[in-house]
């Protein structure tokens, strides 16, 4: 019997490491239904029995963003067998807020403890396993460890119907009671009462309760909001702080004091700080331009690319497709269309691969390490001033090499709006196809003027800033920016398999994606360039004239 488990957890918990663990090459990635949110599910390496589902990275259970509608979603229609919610154990405090949620659903849920390896506090897992009424085991997905443990408590929690909750006051759980009896029969669960006290509106559209039910209900609300003197969102929010304040008071004890601070605040001190983050930003990435894109001795994506166009696509290849037409005495229109058009259509994008995945490398360890992070962080304030979320940073800077993976990278940026305002601007970026037509019109036209160029590359950057104002202007995308919220995880030593599972990943989508795109492309303009539709009959006696000429048939 298939058992369906959930992956979920913060962003920056660790959950994608994990799950890469787990399924090894035994997953498929796509799209939800109907949203661009990734979709990655794959089976357990040791039991395929077991399918994981990893849901995005999300702080609640509570919608704002994307992420989190798709993750609620799947979690209450789909109702998996079992829940893995991985929680960093560096902050503890704030990844438990969403364990408090996911135990109010009637779904079980094992607790994933990662990143231990890195944690100086010592847990007591017994007491942690009393406060959750879960099952808690301690993992190292960087290391892998403590994986078969974590797996067999899914197997064994899946078997189970029910798990006790997080209870609230008196009160409120007497509410919670009375609301659940006003429900239709197929939602009289906890979650569905808990979110109609809560006022949240998706559940309260989905129910369409009464008048007289909603009436009875904004009582019970207000009856609770009078006795604590808050709205009901900061009675539930504080009651579920209050519950995990003395949960780790009675199962953590503190190996340093709470002021001293951590090897990755002092790193923080210096990479996030207000005068120096950007200068070293800059050096960073301009070493990496170098290695990936420069004209260096050093520069490794770009003698990759050269050797990739001048040799295996420029003579190789095409040498050896001579020979077969030649052999074969393969049709001349065919013949042209596999040289002219097919060739040199997947030489267009392979060509460059080697440039882009020297990137995707480096971008894959700062990612992994915890810089990208903290990047994000350092960049919103300039971007929030036209309008762009700091996380559009990372799509507009892949965009330097390639607009198309750049274009694709916007898909981690939550918001909708963000995201759409990020695919817009990204193709005004200066990208390494478009630098050569831009030094051959200042070359051809303006007299191989610096300035020209210079200026056209100036004018590219300015343009996504102008843009960006400009779209602010329209009703789709007017308004504030979202709230710039992120996890800072722990640096750490990136991990060679995360690193190269990343790079392949996004370097084969951009292939295939890019890819078909512009081996189409070239087919078509293959076809547009040698034939008209004049006189097509003779146009098409003297190519084949011309080609038999060429290989002497």
């Amino acid at each position: 019997m298939e058992i369906k488990a959930a992956l979920t957890g913060n962003p920056n918990c660790g959950k994608t490491t994990l799950f890469n663990a787990l399924t090894s090459s035994k997953q498929r990635v796509g799209n939800w239904p109907g949203v661009t949110v990734e979709k990655k599910e794959g089976t357990y390496k040791n039991d395929p029995s077991i399918l994981i589902q990893d849901l995005p990275g999300i702080y609640s259970l509570s919608p704002y963003s994307l992420e989190e509608v798709v993750a609620r979603s799947y979690l209450v229609q789909e109702h998996p067998d079992v829940i893995l919610d991985v929680v960093d154990t560096s902050n503890l405090e704030r990844n438990l807020y969403l364990t408090t949620q996911l135990l109010e659903l009637d779904i079980p849920v094992v607790v994933g403890l990662n990143m231990m390896d890195i944690v100086e506090d010592k847990i007591d897992l017994k007491k942690l396993v009393r406060w959750l009424n879960a099952p808690v085991v301690e993992v190292s997905a960087l290391k892998k460890q403590g994986l078969e443990s974590l797996m067999k408590q899914v197997k064994n929690e899946s078997a189970k119907k029910e798990q006790k909750p997080f209870l609230f006051s008196r009160s409120i759980e007497d509410a919670i009671g009375s609301i659940q009896r006003l429900l239709p029969e197929t939602k009289q669960t906890r979650w569905y009462a808990l979110k109609v006290l809560e006022n949240d509106s998706r559940i309260l559209e989905e129910l369409s309760l009464s008048k007289t039910d909603q009436q009875k209900i904004t009582k019970l609300r207000e009856a609770i909001e009078n006795e604590f003197d808050d709205d009901i969102e900061s009675i539930l929010t504080a009651q579920r702080y209050d519950f995990i304040e003395k949960l780790i008071q009675d199962c953590v004890k503190r190996k340093r004091t709470k002021h001293a601070m951590s090897v990755s605040d002092r790193i923080d001190s210096i990479v996030t700080n207000r005068f120096l983050a950007l200068p070293i930003f800059v050096l960073i990435m301009y070493g990496i331009y170098t290695i990936a894109m420069g004209s260096t001795p050093f520069s490794i994506g770009t003698i990759g690319t050269d050797w990739a166009n001048d040799v295996l696509f420029g003579e190789t290849i095409p040498g050896m497709m001579g020979s077969v037409i030649q052999y074969f005495h393969i049709n001349p229109i065919l013949a042209s269309l596999l040289k002219d058009g097919i060739v040199a259509g997947v030489g267009a994008t392979l060509g460059f691969v080697p440039q882009i995945l020297v990137l995707f490398v480096f971008l894959s360890i700062l990612e992994d390490c915890g810089y990208m992070a903290r990047v994000a962080f350092i960049m919103d304030r300039l971007f929030r001033k036209f309008g762009l979320s700091g996380k559009s940073f990372i799509p507009l800077l892949v965009a330097t090499g390639c607009g198309v993976p750049g274009i694709m990278a916007s898909r981690t940026i939550e918001q909708d709006r963000d995201r759409k305002l990020t695919i817009m601007t990204t193709g005004f970026i200066p990208c390494g196809a478009k630098m050569p037509i831009i030094g051959l019109f200042a070359g051809a036209i303006f007299g191989n003027s610096s300035l020209v160029a210079t200026s056209a590359f100036v004018i590219g950057i300015a343009a996504v800033v102008v843009s960006g104002i400009m779209l602010k202007k329209f009703k789709a995308f007017a308004g504030e920016p979202a709230p710039f919220v992120m996890e800072l995880p722990a640096y750490h030593f990136p991990s060679l398999s995360n690193v190269l599972h990343s790079t392949w990943e996004r370097g084969f989508s951009f292939i295939k994606r890019a890819g078909t795109l512009i081996l189409l492309s070239s087919i078509v303009l293959w076809f547009l360039q040698s034939f008209g539709f004049v006189n097509v009959d003779v146009k098409i006696n003297m190519y084949i004239n011309d080609e038999i000429n060429m290989y002497n048939f």
